[in-house]
Parts: structure tokens; sequence; C-alpha cells
């Protein structure tokens, strides 16, 4: 099986999005895993009707927001950095189709040397604007992203105080079905290592999910913690996702 799926990450190119109208086609990608493959319950609580045109033309502009509002570090490097990995059209000779989507994103306690990270949602979302009126649903959001940010956050409050305070992090990282499998998540994840040894070896981490951990795993991430969401009663049988805290500089 590794051996088909290095044959066929041959046809897999990485390109930087440099254009908004890329991310129709990547909030489309993330739907297809997220919303209908593996039923992510946070990701469709943060995306309401993600499965309907406005929905997806919400969602959609919300990517194209945090694209147009990338900053910069003090090494005029960007902060986030939107991949796509397109492979050949199998429905058009000669054509390409988008397969993946990934964002990484430097992340630093520190002034200037990348974005700073919290565990308040409010930091990223407009939780009225999404929710009106609805304070269960914005209970909800809040009490999940605040879980599911909380190794981030500490790790980042620990590299602070270091010669290393900041990390260039694998942010998402998906793969629509139909092209699972053929090396395309691989592609994706090499070109962020790559670019964090650029920057000055920096550390990376992720929020692996159960799907994608084997990837990283084989990359380079060593697993540190499962996220634990601290969530009220009424909402633990939401199906909430697995995902494991992982990053590449712990020790063995």
């Amino acid at each position: 099986m590794m051996e088909q799926e290095s044959r066929k990450a041959s046809d897999v190119t990485i390109e930087i999005i440099d254009n908004e109208q890329d991310f129709t086609t990547a909030f489309a990608v993330i739907s297809a895993c997220f919303g209908r493959q593996t039923n992510d319950a946070f990701w469709q609580a943060m995306n309401p009707g993600w499965d309907a045109p406005e929905g997806a033309a919400a969602g959609t502009n919300r990517m194209v927001q945090r694209w147009q509002s990338t900053t910069k570090n003090n090494s005029g490097e960007p902060n986030t950095v939107h991949l796509k990995a397109t492979v050949p059209d199998p429905n058009n000779p000669g054509k390409r189709i988008v397969a993946g989507i990934a964002v990484w994103a430097q992340f630093s306690m520190v002034e200037g040397m990348g974005d700073k990270q919290s565990t308040d949602v409010d930091t990223a979302l407009d939780l009225e604007e999404l929710y009106p009126g609805n304070v269960t649903e914005q209970r909800f959001l809040r009490q999940g992203f605040t879980s599911f940010m909380s190794h981030r956050v500490k790790t980042l409050e620990e590299k602070a105080t270091t010669s290393s305070p900041a990390t260039f992090s694998l942010d998402m990282c998906v793969v629509h079905p139909d092209f699972q499998r053929r090396g395309v998540a691989n592609k994706l994840v090499e070109w962020g290592l790559e670019e964090a040894k650029r920057r000055g070896a920096l550390e990376s981490t992720t929020e692996g999910s159960a799907m994608g951990r084997s990837v990283y795993k084989r990359l380079g991430f060593k697993p540190v913690g499962e996220v634990v969401y601290d969530m009220d009663p009424e909402f633990r049988d939401r199906g909430l996702p697995s995902n494991m805290f992982m990053r590449t500089g712990m020790s063995t």
C-alpha cells in the first residue's frame, strides 16, 4: 500500500492559494470530509448551514476573510499560509482538480513571532453572527473551542520563555474522500514541515484526527495527549471528534 501511495503522490501538486476564487472549492472539499464523511459535530457547529447554499457561501466567506487578514511576522513571512493540493481530473483529461486543503500557521505568544493563540472562541468567530440570540449553541462552541485549543495554548505559553518561542503548526489538513490514500495529505504535511525548517527549524504541532494522525506520526509528529472536551452534560452526546495533540519536538 505504501508503494502504491508513493506512486500516486507523484501526481500531486502543492500550491499556495493566492486568489479568493479557490476558497469556494476549498470549502466544498472540507464539507465533503468534515461535514459528510466524518460527521464532525464541532466543525458543523462552527459552520451552520454548511450543506445549504447560503451556509456554504458564509463558510467560504469566513475562509476568505481569514486569508485576507493574514498578518506577517517580524521577518516579513506570512503567519498563515493556505495550500491546495491538485491532482489530474479523472473526468477531464489535461485538467487538474483540487483534492486537498491545508492551513499552516505560525503561532507565538511573543510579539512579532507569530499570531497569538487563545482558548477564547470570540477571538476567532462572531458567535452572535453565527447564532443570533442562541445562547445554547454559543455556549457549545465556547466550551468546545476552549477544550480543542487547550494543548496548543499551553504549549505556546511554555515556549514563550525559550529561545524558540514560535511554532509553525498544521491548523487544518483535509483531503476529499474521492482522493484519499493517494499521498495527498503527505504532500500537504511535508510542505509545511519543510517551511518550518526554512523559518528557523520551528517546531510544528497539530490536533490530529483519528483519520489523519497515522500520517502525521509517520512524518515525525509525536502524540502528546487526547483533546479532552470539558462540556456541559447536555452536549456530550453530540459526537465530538477524537483529536490527538501532536508535536514534532517531543523526545521519544
